[in-house]
């Protein structure tokens, strides 16, 4: 597996990335052992980040990635997030209240990451939503103030405006910024891409395959009812069958190649960005298998100019997120 380097700070990880999220949480779950052999056998294949949150279960993905990783934490990076309001009192995502990414409560949550996650120091740690009500410069001093306790070795943001960015990095180093980044949302690359680029920001893209429509083996008219893509506008049917209809085109591009629609995907983002490493969500060996396979896949300039053509933002048909999930971006 090929490595990456994120950020100033010399973070190296594999260039591809492990999204833990829908083993414990949005899609369904999965059973246990198996998402633990879905874990080794992905660091088996070279893969040493792995991304997960409090709020994923809430609090089960981070315990679910202990199990996997004892014995061999000292191979691999990990990732946790901070910044939701967890009421323990309440079941599933009945218990997110909001966000909460106050001085005290960053303290707290930490604390709370590194026990469920068995580890003495977490790699890279990331607010995972703006909290309106604190300044960023206070959030990034608390988590500047962990760094120097040793409880956190690198510092990221997740959904973050420009503003917000350049603010944050002047308090301390910012590492890699997480957003949601595929060829059907391709909005960060006008605005956050290019203030990674200029400031030496690693990128980190969450659901690089549009949460699994990109593989083309999706069928939404069998979401489950719990399934978070059930609600979203992108997985309606009317907005599914036209977006279908891209899929063909890049299955044109795929064919040629003799690769999956995965790889091409991910090797589309791969090709264009240096300092970027995708964390897909990976629920099945299958897919863990071909996706590690996008990293030494190399395209022409002209794939992905053809690929930017038939993803252009105007060709997409509804919105990535309802107006409920809108409100906790930064814009």
């Amino acid at each position: 597996m090929k490595t990456r380097t994120l950020g100033q700070d010399n973070f190296q990880v594999s260039a591809l990335g492990f999204g833990c999220m829908g083993m414990s949480f949005a899609y369904g779950g999965m059973e246990e052992r198996q998402a633990i052999h879905t874990i080794h056998q992905a660091i088996d294949s070279g893969i040493t980040f792995f991304d997960s949150a409090e709020v994923y279960g809430p609090f089960d993905n981070e315990k679910l990635l202990a199990k996997a990783i004892k014995g061999r934490r000292d191979q691999l990076q990990i990732a946790t997030k901070f910044g939701f309001l967890i009421d323990p009192t309440q079941q599933g995502v009945n218990q997110i209240n909001g966000v909460n990414s106050h001085p005290d409560h960053i303290r707290q949550a930490v604390e709370g990451s590194l026990q469920r996650l068995e580890i003495d120091t977490i790699d890279l740690l990331y607010q995972h939503r703006l909290d309106p009500n604190v300044p960023i410069e206070d959030v990034v001093g608390t988590m500047s103030d962990l760094v120097k306790a040793g409880k956190v070795k690198h510092l990221g943001l997740c959904e973050v405006s420009e503003k917000t960015l350049r603010k944050a990095h002047a308090i301390h180093p910012i590492t890699a910024v997480q957003s949601e980044y595929s060829l059907w949302t391709r909005d960060v690359e006008t605005t956050i891409l290019p203030v990674c680029k200029e400031l030496n920001i690693g990128f980190v893209p969450y659901s690089p395959l549009g949460r699994g429509f990109l593989t083309g083996k999706l069928d939404t008219s069998q979401l489950a009812e719990d399934d978070f893509r059930k609600g979203l506008p992108r997985f309606q049917s009317e907005a599914a069958q036209h977006n279908q209809q891209l899929l063909q085109q890049m299955q044109e591009i795929a064919t040629q190649y003799q690769c999956s629609l995965a790889q091409l995907a991910l090797a589309w983002m791969l090709n264009k960005h240096e300092h970027l490493v995708p964390i897909p969500g990976i629920r099945k060996i299958g897919h863990l298998q071909d996706n590690v396979q996008a990293v030494e896949l190399i395209l022409s300039l002209e794939t992905l100019q053809q690929l930017d053509d038939i993803f252009k933002p105007s060709a997409i048909y509804g919105e990535r997120y309802s107006e409920k999930e809108l409100v906790f971006l930064d814009n």
